[in-house]
């Protein structure tokens, strides 16, 4: 019989417990740093009831995502060709050293866009934080080898479990993306980090869900399995186009001074689209809600409460979606095309959908594209929320008990399923962050599952 190795129960509880703890407060930090950005860049703070920049002036939104992104961008060219580089997580996981200061800088630079306005994910940056603190602690410990490299994955993924109070996709991220080994060992390791990650993160910046799905029906019913199955191909599809284009858009990156002006670039175009498009800024919160606030008839309401101006959605002065065409009594430009009231209404929140995808994926890809550091698992959550409710305003037509939410859950889980190429931790992660009651699991599971198998098969070729 082996004997027990205290001293690797030892050096791993010090590890789910102190590092944990240390990575959960650097989470926290990060996300009162965002809310401090926000302020101060564009004079709101993201939340449930503004969960974008929606009454925030044009010119200033415009304004502060080019300052944004020129500012980061001079940075970001002295970081990579003056000092020592910052490598990915990934890399980092496999061995390569991860500067102090640097990484530190790099961190807070992903922050200070996403906070200005830039179209990309916040959560490389707690990963890259806590990778960067496990490589200390491997020092500290003297750990070498496949210990150290756990140790830094595991840390990477309670990064991520910490900023969103998601400990299951923490876990899932490090063991299914990083490690490739869900060994029972992995898995314990990383539910205890990334759970005491998301403890003390959440005792710092609070807690709340991150997205509002309180207009999905309460039932599961038949149709939605069939519609899974339907959203799960479609998403597979979109997800694996998605993630081709985040890796050209990755691989393009200007390496020497081009950065200079590419960034400033993609600043005054992000800008441009969000003089009519406010919800494509930002990490895709503001989209992904789009799609989650979008309801069905059968609540005796309008196909969509979000074109309501005095919805708590975009705050009571938002006025954004009613200008694009009434849906009171007054004459709407839809009527000249021979549309009821509740056709134009339909046809107004498809057009907002579609453009809302559109431009939500070809922003985020140029914001990569020009330069910027950042993750894509938030914007695929917005594009697979924006995807699946537009499937979901013709899916109510013909099945009424259905809500166009419900659609748009697991559109979001299967999008980022198949972007990501992780099914586990993408199903985890959008159930952890909308707080979904366990009845949907089953359908949500269902399009992961099909989405998952098809983007695979796709991107093989």
């Amino acid at each position: 019989m082996a004997s027990t190795d205290w001293k690797r129960i030892g050096w791993m509880a010090a590890a789910a417990l102190l590092l944990g703890a240390v990575i959960g407060a650097g989470a926290g930090l990060l996300t009162l740093m965002l809310y401090g950005i926000e302020r101060a860049m564009l004079g709101y703070v993201e939340g449930s009831a503004a969960p974008g920049p929606f009454a925030v002036p044009a010119v200033r939104r415009a304004v502060s995502v080019t300052v944004g992104l020129t500012v980061a961008g001079v940075i970001w060219w002295l970081l990579r060709t003056k000092t020592t580089k910052v490598p990915s997580v990934k890399k980092a996981v496999a061995g390569d050293r991860m500067p102090v200061w640097q990484t530190i800088m790099h961190v807070c630079l992903q922050i200070f866009i996403v906070g200005s306005g830039a179209s990309i994910g916040r959560e490389v940056a707690p990963r890259e934080l806590g990778a960067m603190l496990a490589q200390r602690f491997c020092d500290l410990f003297r750990l070498t080898g496949i210990d150290r490299r756990t140790v830094v994955a595991v840390a990477a993924g309670a990064g991520l479990g910490g900023v969103y109070n998601a400990p299951f996709a923490g876990m899932f991220f490090a063991v299914e993306i990083l490690l490739a080994d869900v060994a029972i060992e992995n898995v314990a390791f990383g539910l205890g980090m990334s759970a005491t990650a998301a403890f003390v993160a959440s005792s710092i910046k609070g807690r709340h869900v991150f997205y509002d799905i309180s207009n999905m029906q309460n039932d599961l019913t038949p149709t939605l399995m069939l519609a899974a199955l339907l959203i799960g191909a479609l998403c597979g599809v979109a997800g694996a186009w998605f993630r081709r284009g985040s890796q050209w858009a990755e691989s393009h990156k200007p390496q020497g001074a081009a950065i200079l002006w590419q960034m400033p670039l993609a600043g005054v175009l992000t800008g441009m689209v969000s003089l009519a498009l406010p919800q494509i800024m930002g990490n895709g919160r503001a989209a992904a809600q789009l799609g989650f606030s979008t309801v069905s008839t059968q609540e005796g309401r309008s196909i969509a409460e979000l074109i309501n101006p005095d919805s708590t959605l975009f705050g009571t002065n938002s006025t954004y979606l009613s200008d694009l065409g009434s849906t009171s009594d007054t004459v709407s430009p839809w009527t000249a095309l021979g549309l009821n009231p509740r056709q134009s209404e339909l046809l107004l929140v498809m057009m907002v959908l579609a453009f809302t995808f559109i431009a939500k994926a070809a922003i985020t890809l140029l914001t990569i594209r020009s330069g910027a550091s950042g993750g894509v698992l938030q914007p695929g959550i917005a594009l697979g929320s924006t995807l699946g409710a537009m499937f979901g305003i013709f899916w109510a037509m013909a099945f009424p008990a259905d809500s166009v939410t419900a659609c748009a859950l697991i559109g979001a889980a299967a999008l980022l399923s198949a972007s990501q190429q992780a099914p586990l931790m993408a199903m985890c992660l959008v159930l952890e962050l909308t707080a979904a009651p366990s009845t949907f699991y089953v359908p949500v599971t269902l399009g992961v599952a099909v989405s998952a198998s098809l983007s695979h098969q796709l991107l093989r070729k």
